[in-house]
């Protein structure tokens, strides 16, 4: 089974559309949204569009969280009072723009989607968050603690955890042993951002997850993900940015990929 997983548009509708191209050619057999459509552009009513037309199973993310609440915080972890104040502009804008019926969707999307599969005897558990299990807006950087990641999968129940919200993929195989002294492998994997890259690349992001009758948690390499890179007019979502009161910076962040 190829399963795509995307985030992170934040209202990008040139990114999404472009990732519907890219990801209509992969022969996938399903595919899962884990959030964050809307904020720092001008298309957030377009982009969930598009993404209900498909009826694609979608979670909460942060931005998504607040906005749905019509609030004035997307519980972003801005680190100087010029991001803060960035980052006010951006909301202010999104719930301006935003129409009730949008609103009312995001304000009903799940926090978590669990998968099972039965394989080998063995039950393999997927679990799909936006941040982390614990928080929607917790960071899981590639720089980890193992042992801290270990354990946020653990206390999850969670053999194979993707997520988004830094918008830097990767994909981490994490090792351990059963209570019988078996190897254990788990699978921790940022699946970048489609439409807000910060990672050095521009272009969106997206994973597809592969897995088959052979996947197993003692085997290391018997699930593998793909980390799909594809181009999309940058210029027509920087440009939408500088004609509308958005600060500029959010505009050269997607030239930049930062």
């Amino acid at each position: 089974m190829r399963i795509a997983l995307f985030s992170d548009i934040h209202a990008n509708l040139p990114a999404l559309e472009a990732f519907f191209r890219d990801v209509d050619q992969r022969n996938t057999d399903s595919i899962y949204c884990l959030g964050d459509l809307v904020g720092y552009n001008i298309w957030p009513n377009e982009v969930i569009a598009e993404i209900r037309k498909r009826r694609i199973p979608t979670i909460a993310g942060n931005y998504d969280f607040g906005i749905g609440r019509n609030s004035n915080d997307c519980g972003c972890a801005y680190k100087t009072e010029d991001e803060k104040a960035n980052g006010a502009i951006s909301i202010a804008l999104t719930n301006e723009l935003i129409e009730e019926e949008s609103r009312l969707y995001l304000r009903t999307l799940p926090a978590h989607i669990q998968l099972e599969f039965q394989l080998n005897e063995q039950m393999l558990k997927v679990l799909l968050v936006h941040g982390s299990p614990r928080r929607i807006n917790e960071y899981l950087f590639e720089d980890r603690d193992q042992k801290s990641l270990l354990r946020i999968m653990e206390q999850a129940d969670s053999d194979v955890m993707l997520f988004g919200h830094t918008h830097k993929p990767y994909h981490r195989i994490l090792h351990t042993t059963d209570s019988f002294g078996n190897d254990r492998y788990r699978h921790a994997i940022n699946i970048g951002s489609v439409g807000k890259p910060k990672d050095g690349d521009p272009r969106g992001s997206y994973v597809i997850l592969n897995i088959n009758q052979t996947t197993s948690t003692s085997d290391r390499e018997s699930v593998s993900v793909e980390v799909i890179r594809f181009e999309y007019d940058i210029e027509k979502a920087a440009m939408a940015v500088e004609n509308s009161i958005l600060p500029n910076t959010y505009a050269q962040s997607l030239r930049s990929g930062i």
